[in-house]
């Protein structure tokens, strides 16, 4: 599905990815996980082709995306949920939807409203209230949904748990795992150790832009120096 060989990325002077390689199988969920400041959110933008100064081959579905406008990777089935949400603050819960509403895709699940209801159903309480009026796990929820109503086959997750309260962590796995079961393949960056873990297969730890460690859940459960190297407080 996508696989990424050494991407290297920077912002001015100041790099911040070193030799970056990772890849997503179909269906799969991979995590980047690491501190704050690692790289995990210019990684994902740097995917997407929101970071002028990079370097490095990024393949999506096939094909050779690196060279494409950020436009043309999503028509391609690249999704993205940023992690300041974005949302339409003056548009209904619906009419965000319609916003992010692309043809269907052969080789990616077909999201409509009601689908998404199902999944999110705290927005179909509210799909006539605007956005600017919406919670915090409301509006992640929101983004997450508008994204799908592109039909990706692949949706890149910036922090997706971040200042949600507990009850809505546990509603947005939820819904992540249905999104998996439809045959989504996700990449997500994330600091909550917890929450990564019940939503991927795949772990890949991230530290100052280089990829230290990259296993399965298991395998990364089986290596606490890991994560007390990399990802303690």
């Amino acid at each position: 599905m996508l696989t990424v060989t050494g991407l290297n990325a920077a912002y001015g002077r100041a790099q911040i990815l070193f030799n970056v390689s990772l890849e997503v199988l179909p269906g799969e969920a991979v995590a980047l996980v690491g501190r704050n400041g690692a790289g995990k959110s210019t990684t994902l933008r740097t995917i997407l082709g929101l970071v002028a100064n990079a370097t490095g081959d990024i393949v999506f579905n096939g094909a050779p995306i690196s060279h494409l406008a950020t436009y043309t990777r999503v028509q391609r089935g690249l999704g993205y949920v940023p992690e300041d949400r974005r949302i339409f603050s003056d548009l209904t819960v619906d009419q965000n939807l319609e916003v992010g509403r692309q043809p269907q895709r052969p080789d990616a699940p077909l999201w409509t409203h009601e689908r998404l209801f199902e999944i999110f159903p705290n927005l179909a309480e509210l799909r006539g209230q605007l956005g600017a009026r919406m919670s915090g796990g409301e509006q992640q929820m929101l983004a997450i949904a508008r994204t799908l109503m592109g039909n990706p086959s692949l949706v890149l997750l910036d922090e997706p748990s971040e200042g949600l309260a507990p009850k809505i962590v546990e509603q947005m796995v939820v819904a992540i795992l249905a999104m998996k079961r439809e045959g989504l393949s996700l990449l997500l960056s994330e600091q909550n150790l917890r929450f990564a873990r019940l939503i991927a297969d795949r772990v890949c730890v991230i530290e100052k832009g280089r990829v230290q460690f990259s296993a399965t859940v298991a395998e990364f459960d089986a290596r606490p120096d890991i994560r007390d190297t990399y990802l303690a407080l």
